[in-house]
């Protein structure tokens, strides 16, 4: 056992390993694998002997988080552990924190990046593809990727630095808020996507665009309609049957 502190080097070696955190995988288990590769470095530097094989076969139980969230909750694992190979004493142990803590921090992670930031990265890309520019796919991707992979890259150090303090800033951060203000841009965004698109088709078949201004009160007649057990399937078919016959008409 020593009391030697983790490195900079330690720390950014589990920062890599977080990126193959999905690497294996077990029905019973989730990532507990994935999540013991993150965490080896450290435990190899904290423990020696029957403690390190202890501390290996506690972090092999289950593990299951959101892959981007991931790096704070290991991070501040290995703070926990550090303690402990010390001897100190904290109100909640290393596998306590984590079975506390993962699924919270999946909820989070679903509703930030799967609800809120990829949905709001693929609208707003295609106002660039509607406008037939090849490189609107980089976009979607830039978009996405500089925030997951700016979580993935400090959120491991981050959680071992702030230890238990994490919680705190997570919660003043109030994550899910800005997930649910994300959804709300991507849906006003898809709106306004929707408007432009309405509006070059009628300019396309030399339609009066005044048309375009029938189709805000005919989504909210078909979504009043849905809501009162109307088949959605049914509207379409319907709507789709009047453009044709409108569009023969004129």
């Amino acid at each position: 056992m020593t009391i030697r502190k983790l490195t900079r080097m330690q720390l950014g070696q589990a920062t890599l390993r977080s990126f193959f955190l999905q690497g294996s995988w077990s029905f019973e288990r989730m990532q507990s694998l994935g999540a013991l590769t993150v965490l080896a470095p450290g435990l190899r530097a904290l423990y020696r002997g029957d403690a390190r094989a202890r501390a290996f076969r506690r972090h092999l139980t289950y593990f299951n988080t959101h892959p981007y969230m991931a790096g704070l909750v290991l991070g501040t694992v290995l703070r926990l552990e550090e303690k402990e190979s010390r001897g100190e004493e904290s109100y909640l142990d290393a596998v306590e924190f984590r079975e506390m803590i993962m699924a919270p921090y999946a909820a989070i992670g679903d509703a930030l990046f799967w609800g809120g930031l990829r949905p709001l990265a693929a609208v707003i890309a295609l106002f660039f593809a509607a406008k037939e520019l090849v490189w609107a796919p980089l976009i979607f991707l830039g978009i996405f990727n500089v925030p997951h992979l700016a979580f993935r890259c400090i959120g491991l150090p981050a959680g071992y630095f702030r230890g238990l303090k994490m919680i705190d800033f997570i919660q003043r951060r109030r994550l899910p808020d800005l997930a649910i203000r994300l959804k709300e841009g991507a849906l006003i965004l898809l709106g306004a996507l929707c408007a432009y698109l309405v509006f070059l088709g009628l300019g396309q078949e030399k339609v009066a665009t005044a048309w375009g201004l029938v189709v805000p009160p005919a989504i909210l007649v078909m979504t009043w309609l849905v809501r009162k057990g109307i088949s959605p399937l049914l509207l379409i078919f319907t709507v789709t049957a009047l453009v044709v016959a409108f569009g023969q008409l004129i």
